[in-house]
């Protein structure tokens, strides 16, 4: 079993950045894949970026060109580089991580951005 631990979240005026942490408790080669997602109040989580363990990176359309996903693998950790933020951007970010047949998320860390 793996725990993530999501931080960097806060307020940032429109146009801001932000880098998000999701530290993993195992080594990253164990993961086949790890994801961030967000979670706007009264909407269902969506997908926002993802790397393979081979290191591919997908990005949703709504993202793409702004947010960066990395990992440091010595450091089991996973980024999201949050750049020229928007309002709609704000929510609850969530990490995971795909092992084996199972998905692990973290608590969250909010992000807010003001117009």
């Amino acid at each position: 079993q793996v725990q993530l631990v999501e931080s960097g979240g806060g307020l940032v005026q429109a146009g801001g950045s932000l880098r998000l942490s999701c530290a993993a408790s195992r080594n990253l080669f164990s993961f086949k894949a790890m994801g961030w997602y967000r979670q706007a109040p009264g909407k269902q989580r969506e997908f926002l970026a993802r790397i393979a363990g081979g290191g591919i990176t997908n990005y949703a359309d709504s993202v793409q060109g702004r947010f960066t996903i990395s990992r440091d693998r010595p450091a089991n950790t996973v980024y999201l580089q949050m750049n020229n933020l928007k309002p709609e951007d704000s929510g609850v970010y969530y990490c995971n991580a795909v092992l084996g047949t199972e998905t692990t998320w973290g608590q969250g860390t909010q992000v807010t951005v003001s117009s």
